[in-house]
């Protein structure tokens, strides 16, 4: 596992710029500022509301006004929000600068900061506006965690749970025994909990980098579970954070898996008990049905106007491109509902 330590040949740099938000500004700033010598910092809001092109626009202008050249070095230090977007914001200025991840989250830790998905939200689609450009490095320090509140904990772990489903089902059945009370005390093997995560996005991420084909299966419970996160984030009251929605996306997706006769129901009963224990259920209105299911029109996965998902085929494998429409994805949510 890689710790907290000096960025190899950081003076070879012109300007190094840490972009944190208020919160890693606070808790995790001071860890590591002494490891990067001379640097400036810019601190924005947090909250994936802040994800948009007018912020962007701050971290441009500030790289701007500071006159950084091509040989400067951005080092985005937060949670997946802030990472996607100042890595986007690095690979898209001056056509691109380097940049480094430091991940404070455990979302971020095990699956945003891998991968080299960069970008923002735009007009409430997650993700939207995009590129692909991998880091020149990125730190992870566990010790991170330790200033992260329950729910944050909680988000983070749907990852660890989605990549145990999709690619081990031997590993599901440890990540299992980890209830709530373990989850919220870290009261487990957390570094080999994230290098597992690590080891297996990275080998699908190396095996298609650009998502053609294979890295589709790392969205199984993405996209049901990005409409529901889409369609709640303009309301501050019912606003979900990531893996809360994407809990939400697996139960229905593995709904849509046994629909599909891929799993069986002892295993989707085993899936939803489980993430019930962690999550528990989200009042989800069957109005708002007629809403959430377009959103799904703007996955990334989609092709020809077809909504395509990535299915589990049993548990600890995972199939992709399997069309479904609109009434199958209605009746996934009235289960999800009505359990």
């Amino acid at each position: 596992m890689s710790k907290i330590h000096f960025i190899k040949n950081i003076t070879d740099f012109s300007f190094v710029v840490v972009f944190a938000d208020d919160n890693t500004q606070k808790h995790c700033y001071p860890i590591v500022k002494p490891l990067l010598g001379n640097h400036s910092l810019v601190v924005i809001k947090h909250g994936e509301e802040q994800k948009t092109l007018e912020t962007c626009k701050i971290l441009w202008e500030f790289m701007t006004n500071e006159s950084l050249d091509r040989k400067a070095l951005v080092i985005n230090l937060g949670g997946g929000v802030l990472g996607d977007m100042g890595g986007f914001c690095a690979a898209t200025y001056k056509r691109g600068i380097d940049f480094v991840q430091i991940p404070t989250t455990l979302l971020s830790q095990v699956d945003a900061s891998v991968g080299g998905k960069l970008g923002i939200d735009f007009q409430d689609f997650k993700n939207h506006i995009g590129v692909f450009q991998d880091p020149k490095d990125v730190i992870i320090h566990p010790g991170f965690l330790q200033t992260l509140d329950k729910r944050e904990l909680r988000s983070g772990f749907a990852e660890i749970i989605k990549h145990s489903l999709i690619k081990d089902a031997s590993h599901w059945q440890t990540v299992k025994k980890i209830n709530l009370q373990a989850l919220y005390s870290l009261d487990f093997d957390v570094d080999a909990i994230i290098q597992h995560s690590i080891a297996i996005k990275s080998a699908v991420v190396a095996a298609d980098p650009t998502e053609k084909g294979l890295r589709k299966i790392l969205n199984f419970g993405h996209t049901l579970g990005h409409a529901i996160e889409s369609f709640y984030l303009p309301h501050p009251t019912k606003k979900l954070l990531h893996g809360e929605a994407i809990a939400i996306g697996m139960i229905c997706e593995s709904w849509l898996s046994l629909d599909q006769k891929l799993i069986s129901k002892a295993e989707f009963d085993d899936i939803t008990t489980y993430i019930l224990s962690i999550y528990g259920k989200v009042n989800i209105d069957k109005a708002d049905f007629e809403y959430i299911i377009p959103l799904t029109l703007q996955d990334k996965k989609n092709s020809h106007g077809s909504v395509n998902f990535s299915l589990l085929n049993p548990i600890g494998t995972c199939l992709f491109d399997i069309k479904i429409n609109a009434k199958e994805m209605e009746n996934a949510l009235l289960h999800y509902v009505d359990l």
